[in-house]
């Protein structure tokens, strides 16, 4: 990248246009710094909308600022201007704008809603994908906190030296430096990376939602605005619509549903044997639990601030769940008292709402109102939700055909699991969540029983936990065995790039093993699917797992991202063929292209920065470092299919 115009130490103000169009000039790196501050969790899509709209404003304002006289320029070492005052001004602008984003409100504990502005409409934009490197320096960003990843950047991406870098942190309002730096510290600065496409918001790939789901909610539309056309119509008629000096019927039928929606005395409650007897094992068998189910206050204040949440209450939902009101008297599933919180849940036959509300007046963190997704859940998938979340603590609300609840660290495959307590309102005790804990150090999920199975089920930052499973996508089953926990301990820490996006399950499945080069032992291939309670938007992982020499009870280090999709058929039960390959590094230093296809494939293809060719599903070709291939395989009926992407 160009470097930095240096400017005289006594710069007169510069003229507006000429701000403006140096500050123009270096777009693309206020772009890339906002990207690298900005919190991980906002995903590549919104980081990368985001980190655009914040370069595009702290733009204007530099050239603003330009206009109307001089700019402070930072100063170096020798007492010199080091870099354009208005380029400084607005790095400083991009800097606090990207601190602010993912900061939490006062004694909150929860970050910011993101804003839904801006958009992009019919498009998901994301930068190139990188190799094992780029993703593990990803992994390392994403657990320092925001003042951390502004010290990295501007130590790696703005090359300076730590005393203005803490000069810059300072003004960018960071209340202490010296402890970003020290966070940052612990973490490599490899400039090249830092600079290359992986982590270039300029340089992006755009793919389409689902079109046929578009088309559908397309339709849809239409059809509400016919119907919304003809009740208006009928509403105008003389009379009130519906004859001269008589009452709406309609509005009679609205009433009444608004009436029940909110009448805690109508809300539907089940007995705590009806599970035993009902035809379906879902949401709609769990009996009325919790010591305040009889409280009319609390039930009527949480229905009221479902229908008519206002300005104060912070609410969340899983992607693609609608947050309206109900449309008629919810299912009562819980009313108690957890970490010091009221928590009411409901079930409406389409979601999971959760309302909690403090219990000692005066405290910041005022009425929570959460929804998920959780049409179409059946007895493996309806085994608990989430009661309660304090920190990085959680409380777990089990079915009642729960017969026993166990906590197993992933990472610990050769583990005993630890029993968890219960109350005798099916509510455990807390236990720390991997979904919210920093680094990943520990994976801790719940084992529950149900007489006949053992499942493991996941926290990923939703009411719903996520269930795990391994085997083909024809026939995935739980994990089960010391070979299946292997291949989740090394598997479990990729699960924050599907955190929080409504995620029903996930299968983890070896699709094959590959001898390495000169001797280096065999690696394991495996295609990781995340599935979404709404049926898409699917996350699709192909990971290469080097061998390595894991400790008595642990299964390893993590296992390197080869290639991922987003909302594809690949490595599902639809399309379980999957083709991936990585750049690897013998033990000798010698480097190679490795790729592997399911079973499907019968031949390999590289072409491109290295050329080799494969008569079976698995190819090793030497190669130098930094080579790009590109795969290609024949099937075995013939026609050809790319790596996944």
């Amino acid at each position: 990248m160009r470097p930095l115009p240096e400017v005289p130490s006594a710069a007169a103000p510069a003229d507006g246009e000429q701000a403006g169009a140096a500050l123009v000039e270096h777009y693309p790196r206020l772009v890339r710094l906002g990207y690298l501050v900005l919190p991980p969790s906002l995903g590549s899509h919104r980081r990368v909308l985001k980190a655009h709209a914040l370069a595009q404003r702290c733009l204007l304002s530099g050239r603003r600022a330009g206009a109307g006289g001089g700019i402070p320029a930072p100063r170096g070492p020798n007492g010199a201007a080091a870099v354009d005052p208005s380029y400084a001004h607005a790095r400083r602008r991009v800097l606090r704008a990207a601190l602010a984003a993912g900061r939490p409100r006062p004694g909150s504990g929860r970050a910011r809603l993101p804003s839904l502005l801006p958009l992009v409409w019919g498009l998901r934009l994301f930068p190139h994908s990188g190799g094992s490197d780029g993703l593990a320096l990803e992994n390392a960003l994403s657990a320092l906190s925001g003042p951390g990843r502004a010290a990295h950047a501007l130590r790696g991406l703005e090359g300076l030296a730590d005393a203005e870098a803490r000069r810059v942190l300072a003004d960018a309002g960071v209340a202490d430096p010296y402890a970003a730096l020290a966070q940052a510290a612990g973490v490599p600065v490899p400039r090249a990376l830092l600079y290359s496409p992986e982590f270039d918001p300029c340089s992006l790939q755009a793919r389409p939602p689902d079109l046929l789901r578009r088309r559908r909610h397309a339709k849809a539309a239409l059809t509400a605005v016919a119907a919304l056309l003809v009740c208006g119509a009928l509403l105008g008629l003389p009379g009130e619509g519906w004859g001269r000096g008589a009452p709406s019927g309609a509005q009679h039928t609205r009433a009444a549903v608004a009436g029940q929606a909110l009448d805690p005395g109508r809300v539907s409650r089940v007995s705590a044997t009806f599970w035993r007897r009902s035809t379906r094992t879902d949401f709609t068998a769990w009996p009325t639990r919790g010591n305040r189910a009889g409280d009319t206050g609390l039930l009527r204040r949480a229905l009221t601030v479902w229908a008519h949440p206002d300005d104060t209450v912070r609410s969340s939902a899983t992607p693609d769940t609608p947050v309206g009101p109900p449309m008629g008297a919810p299912q009562l599933l819980y009313a108690g008292e957890a970490d010091r919180v009221a928590v009411v849940l409901f079930h409406d036959g389409l979601r999971v709402v959760r309302y909690a509300e403090p219990l000692e007046a005066g405290r910041d963190e005022g009425v929570a109102l959460d929804f998920a997704r959780v049409d179409g859940a059946d007895r493996a998938s309806a085994v608990a939700l989430i009661v309660a979340r304090a920190g990085d603590r959680i409380r777990y609300l089990t079915a009642p055909w729960v017969t026993a609840v166990s906590v197993r660290d992933l990472l610990a495959p050769g583990a005993a699991p630890r029993p968890l307590r219960r109350g005798p309102d099916g509510v455990t005790a807390a236990l720390t969540s991997p979904a919210t804990a920093r680094g990943c150090r520990a994976w801790e999920a719940i084992e529950v029983r149900d007489g006949r199975s053992a499942r493991l089920m996941a926290d990923l930052g939703e009411l719903a936990p996520a269930r795990l499973t391994s085997g083909p996508p024809s026939a995935p089953h739980d994990v089960t065995g010391r070979a299946e926990r292997d291949s989740w301990a090394r598997t479990a820490c990729l699960l924050p790039a599907v955190r929080s996006y409504g995620v029903r399950s996930v299968n983890s499945w070896q699709y094959a093993v590959q001898s390495l080069p000169e001797g280096n032992g065999s690696a394991r291939w495996l295609c990781t699917r995340a599935e979404t309670w709404r049926g898409t938007g699917s996350r699709v992982l192909a990971q290469f797992q080097a061998p390595s020499a894991p400790a008595a009870a642990t299964g390893g280090p993590p296992g390197a991202v080869a290639a991922r999709a987003e909302d594809s058929p690949a490595c599902g039960a639809r399309d379980s063929r999957v083709l991936a390959g990585v750049l690897w590094k013998s033990q000798g230093g010698r480097w190679y292209v490795l790729a592997a296809g399911s079973s499907q494939f019968a031949s390999l293809t590289a072409s491109g920065g290295v050329a080799a060719r494969s008569d079976g599903r698995l190819l090793a070709a030497p190669a130098r470092a930094g080579d790009r291939a590109r795969l290609n395989g024949t099937l075995m009926d013939g026609s050809r299919a790319g790596a996944l992407r």
